[in-house]
């Protein structure tokens, strides 16, 4: 689990109370937990607080608008990015405007995400336990 420190902590709260339009459209869907994943709305993490976070996935959720367009908030939003990218977490930015265009691409979308970061690597295991031991030779 990832967390904030104490003063991150406070911020997220008095974050959740101020959420913009975009924010709590996106907030309305996700607490339905879509695909059966949990989302977390303003989570602390380091210093930073992510809009939206699924810990199955792990997986941050951004929404970008016009707070995010200006140089200095690029530059940190590339710091959290990298800061949680450190630590295993993907982020994926969706733009506001998309949002309130069409919420339920958005959240389809999401679930996808979600669905890949929770798919097993690689390809099929050499054994399947499950199946039972493999063929003696000659007992085929």
């Amino acid at each position: 689990m990832i967390t904030g420190s104490r003063e991150t902590v406070k911020l997220a709260r008095k974050l959740r109370s101020k959420m913009t339009l975009p924010e709590g459209k996106l907030w309305i869907e996700l607490r339905k937990r879509p695909g059966g994943y949990e989302f977390r709305r303003q989570h602390p993490a380091g210093q930073f607080v992510l809009d939206f976070y699924c810990a199955a996935a792990r997986l941050s959720v951004e929404v970008d608008g016009m707070a995010h367009d200006g140089a200095k908030a690029v530059s940190r939003d590339q710091r959290r990015s990298a800061w949680l990218r450190e630590r295993g977490i993907a982020t994926t930015r969706i733009p506001a405007r998309e949002i309130v265009r069409d919420i339920e691409t958005v959240v389809t979308r999401l679930v996808e995400i979600c669905d890949c970061r929770r798919a097993p690597m690689g390809g099929s295991p050499l054994h399947h336990p499950a199946d039972g031991p493999p063929p003696r030779i000659g007992k085929e």
